[in-house]
């Protein structure tokens, strides 16, 4: 059987290179013992955090290891089975190695339904990237309606989901995103009440302040850096800062510089809390409950790149960082 795979050949410096990947493609004894399952991938989840991976540093997750295959969020079939929880034919979706083919145990994956949502969407807005949008602002940002909401990244997956979670519960919703083209989307598509466009923005601070007459209650961050920066000078009182990316950092080769965020916090009893989507494991079926539920009442909509090939897997990975995606970046094999 022929399999497909992609590893890890060196650790990226700076921004990840096409020859930081290697391709193996070989013909395999994939024999399904007790217990096992076959499984076609037919999805791939490229994500940000994934950069974080390549490098050889401690964090919440182990690190790739060179020579071994990188895994994401996967959607797959059951191609054969002798594990008494999946049957052939089943779909799941659930952190795999980025192969064509592979053996699993099962272990960590969960069976979806194709005929609820597209496959895809378990990758996205009734996966992961759902699950981070509404724990991280629910847990953590706590909101209260008629408080407004400020969200960065707020074109990728997860912010546009953000944004659309904070208008159900009656925010002001602002999105920062780095076109003309993603603000519009983010008013037009996701129902966002204003949006900024930080390339064609010349003070953030003075723009943040605008969009948000009365202040920043609750900030979602997905970028870190500057943009964050100036979030700090319109916060409120008691405020609450969601720490969840730092794209515009990733691939810093240095420490990067930054302001003290200790004075802000000091005076206005903030709250600045980092998280990963796990810490809220126990929470996830409630997640895919809510979420399953405003998808079918038509309160949330979502937006996919998708990428065809499996050869491309890198490429959109590394697109991520120069925004080429609108919403969630997935990989169709």
């Amino acid at each position: 059987m022929i399999t497909e795979t992609i590893l890890l050949k060196q650790r990226p410096i700076g921004k990840p290179k096409l020859s930081d990947f290697e391709f193996l493609k070989e013909d395999t004894d994939l024999a399904v013992k007790n217990g096992d399952i076959l499984l076609d991938t037919i999805y791939i989840s490229v994500d940000p955090y994934l950069r974080g991976r390549m490098n050889d540093a401690k964090s919440y997750i182990p690190p790739f290891e060179v020579g071994k295959p990188i895994s994401s969020g996967l959607v797959a079939k059951v191609m054969a089975s002798k594990n008494d929880h999946f049957n052939e034919g089943d779909y799941v979706s659930g952190m795999l190695e980025w192969k064509t083919k592979q053996i699993s145990t099962g272990e960590g994956l969960i069976k979806i339904d194709k005929n609820s949502a597209p496959l895809s969407a378990y990758l996205g807005i009734l996966g992961m990237t759902g699950f981070t949008a509404y724990l991280g602002l629910t847990e953590i940002g706590k909101p209260k309606a008629g408080e407004t909401l400020v969200v960065s990244g707020a074109a990728g997956a997860v912010g546009t989901v953000v944004g659309q979670i904070g208008k159900i519960l009656g925010l002001h919703v602002v999105g920062i995103a780095g076109t003309d083209e993603k603000t519009e989307m983010l008013i037009s598509e996701f129902g966002f009440d204003h949006a900024i466009n930080y390339n064609t923005t010349a003070n953030m601070k003075d723009a943040i302040k605008k969009a948000c007459p009365n202040g920043v209650d609750i900030y979602f961050d997905n970028v870190g850096g500057p943009i964050s920066d100036a979030i700090l000078f319109n916060i409120n009182k008691f405020a609450r800062m969601i720490i969840c990316g730092a794209i515009s950092v990733y691939n810093n080769t240095e420490i990067p510089q930054s302001m003290s965020v200790q004075p802000f916090l000091i005076k206005n009893s903030a709250l600045m809390q980092g998280f990963i989507i796990f810490n809220y494991a126990d929470k996830f079926p409630d997640a895919i409950k809510q979420l399953s539920t405003w998808l079918g009442e038509g309160k949330l909509t979502y937006k996919e790149t998708i990428v065809e090939g499996f050869e491309n897997t890198p490429q959109a990975f590394m697109d991520l960082f120069n925004g080429k995606n609108k919403g969630k970046m997935i990989v169709k094999v």
